[in-house]
Parts: C-alpha cells; sequence; structure tokens
C-alpha cells in the first residue's frame, strides 16, 4: 500500500481510455444541452423562444474549439438543426 505522495513521486500519468472517456462525456453534454435548448423552439412561447435564442448562442460561443467537430457530430447524430462553426 502507497503512503501519501512525497516531494520525489511523480503522479502516475492519466490513463488514456479515461481520457477519451472523460471526453467523449463532456462531448455528448454540450450536444445534449443545445438539443434542449433548441427543443424550446417547438414551444409556442415568444418568451420561451427569446431563452432558446439566448440560451443557443451562448452555448455555441462556450463550446471549447477543439471540442466543436466532435459536438457537430453528435448534433447531426441526434438530428438537431444547429451546428457550431
Amino acid at each position: 500500500m502507497r503512503g501519501p505522495p512525497s516531494a520525489g513521486d511523480r503522479p502516475d500519468p492519466p490513463d488514456p481510455m479515461r481520457v477519451r472517456a472523460r471526453r467523449w462525456q463532456v462531448v455528448r453534454t454540450w450536444a445534449r444541452l443545445i438539443r434542449e435548448a433548441e427543443a424550446l423552439w417547438h414551444v409556442e412561447s415568444r418568451a420561451l423562444h427569446r431563452l432558446a435564442a439566448q440560451e443557443l448562442v451562448q452555448l455555441a460561443q462556450e463550446v471549447p474549439p477543439r471540442l466543436r467537430r466532435r459536438v457537430n457530430l453528435w448534433l447531426k447524430h441526434l438530428h438537431v438543426a444547429t451546428r457550431l462553426h
């Protein structure tokens, strides 16, 4: 059993499979948030349309550029009209 790390210990390198799984979860979460915001467009309410538009703009700005291609693939898979540029 290992004790607490000492000054000479280096942390273990991250497990590549864990990194990939985490990235997959993050990308899927962005796509689901965008899908939910877009779904507000199907509700008969101007206030909800306005809220959906604001939410979609904000989400599009917050998605990290390096993840946008993968988020777009999920959006296509989820049959969402929104795409990130």
